[in-house]
């Protein structure tokens, strides 16, 4: 699903984000992305997205080289990424079901269609009486789980969350966690960036160590040990 093969990143004037990243995630996988503030996980998920463009190396995602897509097959391959932020970055203007029926839009889904899986995916995850909130009256848990809702909703092969229990309490961060290993089950990739190590305690899975944008490690704990 995911390799890099030799991946640099140099921001200017000469700030090396990350430096020769050798990384395989196979299909179907949830990996954590772990590291202290500043090893590089958001610029890592940036490249692959390509929000941000290589120094040196290859990206390939879901078979394409990330590296030599022009601006039409950049689109394209957005459309089987779904992101999930730290800040959530909800429309405050629109309800929650426009929010999250508006990512489905913008790649050309009719506006009913948009709709009924925005409504659909509310439902799942335990907002339906909240599809006409605004997200400002929403709480911080409700808003993180809009933009997970957000972010499924063109039907993601992978997904990728910066940080996305970063302004959560411990009760909701773990609620959280429990969506995306639910996401997980249906078969779809995870790649969730996070500094917090009770996190990576607590769900068990791949956690790849960034430090000062180095891969430092790369571990797999044993299926027994993982959290269901």
């Amino acid at each position: 699903m995911i390799q890099l093969f030799r991946v640099s990143k140099i921001y200017p004037p000469n700030y090396p984000a990350l430096t020769d990243i050798h990384l395989h995630v196979e299909k179907g996988e949830f990996v954590f992305l772990s590291g202290a503030s500043g090893a590089g996980k958001t610029t890592l998920l940036k490249l692959l997205f390509r929000e941000e463009e290589v120094t040196e190396g290859q990206i390939i995602v879901n078979g394409r080289n990330v590296t030599r897509l022009d601006g039409g097959g950049v689109a394209g391959m957005r459309q089987e990424i779904g992101l999930v932020f730290q800040e959530f970055k909800l429309l405050p203007t629109m309800s929650a079901l426009e929010n999250v029926a508006l990512a489905a839009e913008v790649v050309g889904m009719s506006r009913r269609e948009s709709r009924r899986r925005a409504f659909h995916l509310l439902r799942e995850l335990g907002l339906k009486d909240k599809h006409d909130a605004r997200p400002l009256t929403l709480s911080g848990g409700e808003q993180q789980r809009v933009a997970i809702a957000r972010a499924l909703v063109n039907d993601p092969i992978l997904v990728l969350a910066d940080e996305p229990t970063g302004n959560l309490d411990g009760d909701m961060a773990e609620e959280t966690m429990k969506l995306f290993l639910k996401i997980h089950e249906k078969g779809t990739t995870i790649m969730i960036a996070t500094h917090d190590a009770g996190l990576l305690k607590r769900f068990q899975h791949r956690a790849v160590l960034l430090q000062r944008g180095r891969l430092m490690g790369d571990s797999k704990p044993a299926k027994d040990e993982v959290v269901p």
